[in-house]
Parts: C-alpha cells; structure tokens; sequence
C-alpha cells in the first residue's frame, strides 16, 4: 500500500484554528449531513446531538470546536465557508435558535446538544465524536446547562476508554442515525467501521518509506518532486496539478500578507497580542532607511503572519496542520523574497535558479527561448514564472515527505504531541527548501531528517486550550530550524547516519510512550504552569 497522499489533501484550505479540532470536525458534521440525506432521513430529523471525546471534549472549546460542528451541520465547507461565519457559531448561539440543518431543515437546536467527555477516550483515536440525529426534539439524551467544567479547558487525569457508540439507522427510539467519527489531523477524518482506506488510488509509484521513496527515484531518473508530480497525474491533468499548486501557494501568500498587516488581540481569554504586523512595519521601516535587515527575522515574521491569522480563525492551508500551518509558507516565502534567484548547485557554488528547474515536467525554464506562445516576455515574467515552478517542486517534495508522516506515525497532536505536528512540517519545509536549492534526493531525505530529528519529544501543551501560547512562536523557531537543517544538507553530500525511516518510527515510538497529558489536552507542561489572566 502506498504511502503517497495527494498533495490537494495534504494542503488543504480550511479555517483556524486547528486542523483536526476544527476543519476536521466539520467535515464531519457534513458528512453526517449528507448521510442523513443520502438515507432519506434529513426531512425527518427534528434534533441532532454531538459528543466530544477526549482531546476534542478537553480543548474544544479554545479550538472552536462546537463551533465547527454547527458549522457543518448547517452543510457549510471548510474550504469554502466565511472564517466569520464560523467564528462564534456555537459559543453565541441564541436560546430557542433554529438551525438550518444542511442548509435546508429547520430544527430546534441548542448548546447543550453538544456535550463534553473529555475524560473519555475511544480506542480508534484520542480526537473522536459521535453525531445522532433524532425524530422528535425532546428524543436522545436529557438536556443539560453547559458549565465550564464540562465545556471549558477540563485538567483532571485518569481518563477511561470506552467502545465507540455502535452505529445506528431508525430503531424504536427515535433514533434516525448514529456515526463516530475520528479526526486524525491534518483536517483528515475517519468513520468508526468503515474499512481502511486503500491509498493508492492508481498512483504509479507506491512507495512506503523512505528508502523506498528513494530507490524508485534512482531507478526512474527522477526528482522525488517529479516522482509526486507524476503520481499526482493519477487524479489530474498537468494543467490542473499546475493551477491546483498554484492556488495552494496563493492562498499560504494571502494569510501570510493578512497576518503582516493586522493588529490588535487574538480571540481567548489570553489576550495574546498580534506581533506580526509591527514586526513587518519595522523591517520596511528599516529597508526604507537603506539598513540591511536580516532575511531570518522576515522568515519569522512570516510564520508568525500565518499562526496569528490562525488562531484568530482566519483562512489558512494545512500544512499539513493548522498547528503547524506557518512553517511551510514562512520557508517558501523566505525562499520566494530572497533566494529565488540562486541555490547552492551540485558543487555547492552558487548557480542562477532558472538552471535546477529545466526538467520539463515542472514546466518552461525562462532561461532559454521565450515561449512561442505570442506572449510578452521580459526578466520579471521571466522571474515570476520560475518562482512559481520553484513553488510547486517545493511543495511537491514537502508532499512526498508528509506523506511518509501521515502513514508511518501520525501528523496529529492529538496522538503524538506536537512533534507529529511542528516536527513534521518542520521536515517537510526543509526538504521542500533544499529541493528549490538544487539538492540532490539524498540531500533532500538528509534535511528532512535533520529537522524532525531535533523535534523529537516536543509536546502539545497548549495554555487555555488556545492554538496561541506556545504554538504561535514555535513555528517561528521551526522555521528557522528548517533554514538550518536545509543548509546543512546541502554542504553535505547526502550521507548520514540516521535515516529518515529511523527518525519516523522513533517518532511514532515516543508518541506511544508520550503521556496524554502532553497530547493536546491541556491538561500538562505549560498549560497548568502558566497563569492564565
């Protein structure tokens, strides 16, 4: 079974502030929807209930949660919705209010029907919820006042496991449908029961780990961004890979330029004040005075654009989690801004960029002939166009790399700390960096492994519950560490002792190992250490 996930799942547009507490959920609260109406039952629907499980039920409300379940039970998309109209869905939803059940069956609803069971975990994953649809609105379980402790950041230990409620259709008491869903991470989900997916979908290279990945690469001829580009073709036309990469990259560009030009607080009762903006004002400020400011603090600020936007609920790309969603578009965009026009070639000398790109699976060079397509052609064209080729090689090897993340550990925080999340976009921005700088497969895989490395361990403890404190500047020193690990790589020759296989396995070792209070559920570290004001 292949380990390749496409790069359209993998960068996914959604909202924040999490990918797997809050794109995830309400995928699957539409998913539900649709069930009901593929079953015939959506016009007999007269309520609806939901269960947060475990991490969900612990830090859900700091990660909007409830909020992205009302979200999709009114059949709104993650990747279409208005962040706004997600935003405070749940937490003001008005007494006695009617909610347009897939956009079209009114149906009484309140804030009670979605409860909290923290201190439940399901065997299939800590990030799990169950959705029941009832005939009358008084049907399934008692009403109850929502208080802190059941809704709010929820800190005792000693959490049970429990079977997941075993799906249901029509029986005698009211009940209409009943499915548990698990959100994975990465806005993935999956229903309790349903077979595991066979992920190769027709791909022509399966591969499932890295020195697989690596063989076929040798074997073919290939880069491991051409390998993914022509496993992508699988599903797409060369035309629309290009255009699909392309609106991928826009959208990372777009949050990172609204982070850089908003102020003020974030949501949350931390009150964590926005630091991207005025950290972009003094670096024009600075340019403007002809003084020389470092790229690195523009990369920073660049991560902090992107999580900041994120926490406020603003429109991000999962990359592969809105956790992490910085990393990887800091990186691009750092590469974009200020190295674009050379990389390190195969003899570490510094060659123009047009010269790695030439393969004409990843499109025209620029540096030869204008294309004869009657179109204007000058140096910025010229340079806009290799910018964009260089995007989508970056974020075709990041793809290749995520991948092995997702199949061989997990890229949830969830289930394996924040390690599965920041480690591996960590990884996958440096290898995405080191590709655009000309390296080699090998150095690319060395990168890779360097990065996640030295993530090892790192936990998920966010304070309140809120994607905010540590989350915002972690992605920010990972950003960095990905630079670092790119720029080892490269003055190397791709040798080394510690493989990225190895790195991988110890990384789903130590998230087995990793107590659940490091696991997104606020409930340890830095999140009971710090005083919440």
């Amino acid at each position: 079974m292949s380990a390749y996930v496409s790069a359209f799942e993998l960068f996914s547009i959604g909202v924040g502030p999490s990918s797997s507490h809050t794109v995830g959920p309400m995928r699957a609260a539409l998913d539900f929807v649709n069930r009901l109406r593929a079953e015939g039952l959506l016009d007999s629907v007269g309520r609806v209930t939901c269960t947060l499980y475990g991490s969900l039920g612990a830090t859900g409300i700091g990660h909007g949660t409830p909020d992205a379940v009302v979200a999709g039970l009114m059949g709104l998309e993650p990747e279409t919705v208005d962040p706004e109209a997600v935003r405070s869905a749940w937490t003001a939803w008005p007494a006695g209010g009617e909610l347009p059940l897939g956009g079209t069956r009114p149906i009484g609803f309140a804030k009670d029907d979605i409860a909290f069971e923290p201190r439940t975990r399901l065997p299939g994953h800590p990030n799990a919820m169950t959705l029941e649809a009832w005939t009358a609105p008084d049907a399934g379980r008692p009403r109850r006042a929502v208080t802190d402790a059941a809704a709010g950041l929820v800190r005792e230990t000693g959490a049970s496991r429990a079977s997941a409620p075993a799906p249901a259709i029509a029986d005698d008491t009211g009940l209409l449908l009943r499915e548990t869903y698990y959100s994975v991470g990465g806005g993935f989900i999956r229903r309790d029961g349903e077979p595991p997916r066979v992920q190769s979908r027709g791909y022509r290279f399966d591969y499932g780990t890295a020195e697989e990945l690596l063989a076929l690469c040798d074997e073919h001829g290939l880069t491991i961004a051409e390998l993914a580009r022509m496993n992508e073709e699988a599903l797409r036309d060369d035309e629309q890979i290009a255009a699909g990469l392309d609106a991928i990259w826009d959208a990372m560009a777009t949050c990172v330029d609204a982070g850089l030009h908003a102020d003020g607080v974030l949501p949350g009762m931390l009150q964590v004040k926005r630091r991207a903006g005025s950290i972009r004002s003094q670096l024009d400020e600075a340019e403007a005075d002809g003084r020389r400011e470092l790229p690195g603090e523009w990369l920073g600020a660049f991560a902090l654009a992107v999580n900041e936007e994120n926490a406020a609920g603003g429109r991000v790309v999962t990359a592969p989690t809105n956790g992490a969603a910085g990393i990887l578009p800091a990186v691009a965009m750092y590469w974009w801004r200020f190295l674009a026009d050379s990389g390190l070639g195969a003899g570490n000398a510094v060659t123009p960029y047009g010269e790695l790109v030439g393969s004409a699976l990843l499109g025209y060079d620029g540096h030869a002939t204008p294309p004869d397509d009657g179109a204007a052609w000058d140096e910025a064209s010229v340079s806009e166009a290799n910018r964009r080729r260089g995007i989508r090689r970056f974020l075709l090897t990041a793809t290749a790399l995520g991948s092995l993340f997702k199949a061989n550990a997990s890229i949830s925080g969830a289930e394996g700390g924040c390690q599965a999340e920041v480690g591996s976009a960590c990884a996958m921005a440096a290898g995405g960096l080191t590709a655009v700088m000309g390296g080699t497969n090998r150095q690319i895989e060395n990168a890779a492994e360097i990065a996640m490395e030295h993530h090892l361990g790192l936990t998920c403890d966010p304070v309140g519950g809120l994607v905010q404190i540590p989350c915002i500047e972690r992605n920010a020193i990972a950003a960095s560490t990905a630079v670092t690990a790119a720029r080892l790589a490269l003055r190397g020759d791709g040798s080394h002792y510690v493989s990225l296989d190895t790195v991988v396995e110890t990384m789903r070792q130590t998230g087995i190992d990793m107590s659940h209070k490091y696991k997104e559920t606020s409930e340890g570290g830095l999140a009971v250490n710090v005083i919440e004001c």
